[in-house]
C-alpha cells in the first residue's frame, strides 16, 4: 500500500477502505507522505465520504501517531469538548464540579481561534497560570487533585497538527469526517474512559444550522464509541453568547461569581450541571443523567468544587489564594463604559460571532498567531435575547485599553444586535441529545 495509490483510488472518487486511511493517517505523522500527497487526501476525503469503521480507522491512526496516555486511576478518567463559541467557559467549573465527584479529568484544551474564545487563554488570564506541563507533572496534578486543564504536548496526535495545517490552506477545513477525526484523534489520545461533546449550534457555532451540528455530533459519537471510549453529545444553543460576558478575564470572573456562590449565571450553571451529570452516568459514577446533575449541582453548592478549582490554579502556576483574592489579581481594562442601543426594543437576535470579532479587535483575541492577548478587554453585561434595552439599561458594558477601541466597540456591538417592538422566544439552551 503506498499514497499514489490511495489517492488513485480518492480522484476517482471511490470511498477509502479502513486500512487504506489508517496507513494514510499513520503516514502524516510519521513523514512518509508529502504536503502535496496531505492535501490531495484531504480533498478526496470531501469528495467521498468515510464510513463508519474507516472514520473510526483514521482517528485510532491519527490518536496512536503520536503518545496515548494511559492511568492507573481509583475512579473513571473524563472530559468534556467544546466546538467552540462566545462566552463559553463551562470547562472552568466543569473540570473541578467533576474532580470533586469522584472522577479524574485530564482537560486538554485548546486556544482561541477566529472568533471563538480559548478555555487557555481565559486560564491564562490569571496570573501565572501556565498551560504547558510535562506528562509527568500532568499525571502528578490529576492524580493528587482530579482535574488539570492544559495544552496538548507536542506528542499528541502529532498526525493532526500536520494534517490540520494543510487542511487550513486548502480548503478542506469543513469536513466533517476530517473534523471528527481531528477533534477526537487529540481527545482520545488522553486515554479517556468517558467523553461528552457539547456541538454548538447557532449564529456564533462553527455549525450554524441544526443539520450540520447534527450530523457532526452523530459523526463524533460514532467514530468515539467506535474507538472504545463510551461518548455523548449536547447540541446546545450558540445564538447568543453563552454567559454575560465575552473576553478571557471578563469570563473568569463571571466563573468565579458561580464557583463561589456570589451570582450565578443560569445558562452557565445549566449546561455545566447537564454537561457533568451526562459524564458522570458515562464513567459510572451515576446511575444516570439525572443522578449525575444532582451530584454536579451539590459539588458547586457546598463549595468543593470551588475547592478543586483553587488547588489546580495554585499546582498549575496561579495564586493560591486566588478563589478569596480573584478580583485583586485579575486585570483591570482603563475604559469602561455602557452601550446603550439606538432605540429601546426588545433584543430579536444577536450576531455572536461579530461579538467575538469584537472582542478579537478589542485586543482579547489574535488577528495573527503570535499575537499578544490582553486580558481585561471584552464586554460584559451583555443583553440576552427578548431583554428589553433603552437608554436605561444597556446592550453591554464594554471593557477596552483606549477611548478609539471603546468607540470601535460600541459601534460592534450596536451593529451585531436586532432591535424591535415584538415579543421573541428564548431559544432553548439544549437542543437536542446524542447518546451513545
Amino acid at each position: 500500500m503506498d499514497a499514489k495509490d490511495i489517492l488513485g483510488h480518492l480522484r476517482q472518487g471511490e470511498p477509502p477502505t479502513p486500512e487504506q486511511v489508517a496507513w494514510f493517517g499513520k503516514a502524516i505523522g510519521a513523514d512518509a507522505v508529502t504536503d502535496a500527497q496531505v492535501g490531495a487526501f484531504a480533498m478526496g476525503i470531501c469528495r467521498a465520504p468515510l464510513s463508519v469503521k474507516a472514520r473510526v480507522a483514521l482517528t485510532e491512526a491519527m490518536r496512536d501517531s503520536g503518545e496515548v496516555l494511559s492511568w492507573d486511576m481509583p475512579g473513571p478518567v473524563l472530559d468534556k469538548h467544546s466546538t467552540g463559541g462566545v462566552g463559553d467557559a463551562v470547562s472552568l467549573p466543569l473540570a473541578p464540579a467533576l474532580a470533586a465527584c469522584g472522577a479524574y479529568v485530564p482537560m486538554i484544551s485548546g486556544r482561541g481561534l477566529g472568533h471563538t474564545g480559548g478555555t487557555l487563554d481565559k486560564l491564562e488570564a490569571i496570573p501565572g497560570y501556565t498551560a504547558e506541563v510535562t506528562q509527568d507533572r500532568l499525571r502528578e496534578i490529576v492524580g493528587d487533585i482530579g482535574c488539570a486543564i492544559v495544552g496538548a504536548s507536542a506528542e499528541i496526535a502529532p498526525s493532526d497538527k500536520r494534517l490540520y495545517a494543510v487542511r487550513d490552506v486548502t480548503g478542506t477545513v469543513e469536513s466533517i469526517d476530517l473534523i471528527t477525526a481531528s477533534i477526537l484523534s487529540k481527545k482520545l489520545a488522553a486515554g479517556l474512559e468517558g467523553l461528552v461533546l457539547d456541538v454548538k449550534v447557532g449564529s456564533g457555532a462553527f455549525m450554524p444550522d441544526a443539520e450540520s451540528a447534527r450530523a457532526l455530533a452523530q459523526s463524533l459519537v460514532g467514530t468515539a464509541t467506535g474507538a472504545g471510549c463510551r461518548t455523548a453529545a449536547l447540541i446546545t444553543d450558540m445564538s447568543q453568547p453563552l454567559i454575560d460576558s465575552a473576553g478571557n478575564g471578563l469570563e473568569v470572573a463571571e466563573c468565579m461569581r458561580l464557583l463561589t456562590g456570589e451570582a450565578v449565571t443560569e445558562p452557565l450553571w445549566q449546561l455545566t450541571v447537564q454537561l457533568g451529570g451526562c459524564l458522570l452516568a458515562l464513567g459510572g459514577l451515576a446511575d444516570n443523567s439525572v443522578d449525575g446533575e444532582a451530584k454536579i449541582e451539590e459539588a458547586l453548592r457546598s463549595g468543593r468544587a470551588v475547592e478543586s478549582f483553587e488547588r489546580m490554579i495554585a499546582a498549575l502556576g496561579g495564586p493560591s489564594d486566588f478563589v478569596g483574592g480573584w478580583r485583586r489579581y485579575l486585570a483591570q481594562a482603563p475604559v469602561v463604559r455602557d452601550v446603550f442601543p439606538e432605540h429601546a426594543g426588545i433584543v430579536q437576535s444577536v450576531d455572536t460571532r461579530a461579538v467575538g470579532m469584537a472582542v478579537v479587535h478589542l485586543g482579547g483575541g489574535r488577528l495573527r498567531e503570535g499575537d499578544v492577548l490582553d486580558p481585561s478587554v471584552g464586554f460584559d453585561r451583555l443583553a440576552r435575547i427578548g431583554t428589553e434595552v433603552s437608554q436605561s439599561w444597556p446592550l453591554a458594558q464594554v471593557h477596552a485599553a483606549s477611548e478609539a477601541d471603546a468607540d470601535a466597540a460600541e459601534a460592534a456591538i450596536r451593529a451585531a444586535y436586532e432591535i424591535g417592538d415584538a415579543g421573541v422566544d428564548t431559544p432553548p439552551l439544549v437542543h437536542e441529545r446524542i447518546e451513545p
